[in-house]
């Protein structure tokens, strides 16, 4: 293990957080983890890493601290008081917090952490649960550029499209902008799927020659076996994708700008979620479509 790379503290480790804290290890660096679950702190250990049974253990003794964790009341719990990261964190640590988030909790948290000189970046990241494992992440980022330029090498392991977007927040602001995005394509995909089963087409074939077109994406890409084998165990659940849809909603509202097909996704995510399928991938907006359209599902 080689010693001039910064010693590292994982906080949050799963579907996302466990591979990519893997990556940093097979990278070269020393990463201590914590989350909530034993066992999946024990994965970590396994794949070479060091189990903490704190946060304040995890982050006593780390140059660089990375979070990722489900939403902004997560990112603020371990932040903030005794226990948290800035009351345990050295002065002059680097907390890269790589969870999807309001816009706002970053700009508060690197203003709170800048009184303990602790200094911060948003770093949301793009590609679900098999680019967390491929380490093919899009990673926008929000802060200051010399701490980008720190982070990246790092930041190089997790991911291959690393760019930074603007001052503190304005990666959450893009990561939204990519959930309003995400959601409207397979919104878009899962009513062509309904079209061209209904209208007896050969999926499999459509599919195919669709996604060599313009109507392509990676979307597809990544979701077409989702919607041909009705497999929706979660990569991605439409319980996040709907705390998501909030933050674009929101974020979109305070700053004047109209979503008027983003409104309308934002509400079938919801019903889907009110459904009971909040724990299945967002593929499985096919469903709801499926339901509009008289299928039992």
């Amino acid at each position: 293990m080689s010693n001039n790379l910064p010693k590292v503290a994982w906080i949050g480790l799963g579907i996302m957080g466990s591979p990519m804290s893997e990556n940093l290890v097979k990278a070269g660096y020393d990463v201590t983890g914590f989350t909530l679950e034993q066992d999946k702190v024990d994965r970590l250990v396994a794949a070479g890493g060091n189990g903490a049974s704190s946060i304040a253990d995890a982050v006593r003794d780390a140059d660089v601290v990375i979070t990722m964790v489900p939403a902004s009341s997560q990112v603020e719990a371990i932040a903030y008081g005794p226990d948290g990261i800035l009351e345990n964190a050295r002065r002059g640590a680097l907390l890269v917090d790589m969870s999807s988030i309001t816009p706002q909790t970053s700009v508060d948290l690197a203003e709170n952490a800048a009184e303990k000189g602790i200094r911060v970046l948003d770093a949301p990241v793009s590609g679900g649960e098999a680019g967390a494992i491929e380490a093919v992440l899009s990673i926008m980022v929000g802060g200051e550029q010399a701490d980008f330029d720190a982070a990246k090498p790092l930041l190089e392991a997790l991911g291959k499209t690393i760019v930074l977007c603007g001052p503190h927040g304005s990666g959450q602001t893009v990561k939204a902008a990519n959930q309003l995005i995400v959601a409207v394509n397979i919104q878009a995909c899962a009513e062509a799927v309904v079209f061209l089963e209904k209208s007896g087409v050969d999926l499999a074939a459509a599919l195919d020659v669709l996604n060599g077109g313009l109507a392509g994406s990676t979307v597809l890409t990544r979701k077409k076996d989702n919607f041909l084998k009705r497999d929706f165990a979660p990569g991605f659940r439409i319980d996040l994708h709907h705390k998501d849809m909030g933050i674009v909603t929101d974020a979109a509202r305070n700053v004047g700008a109209a979503l008027p097909v983003g409104g309308v996704v934002a509400q079938l995510v919801a019903s889907l979620r009110a459904q009971g399928d909040g724990g299945l991938d967002h593929s499985a907006l096919l469903r709801s479509v499926e339901r509009l359209s008289g299928s039992q599902v």
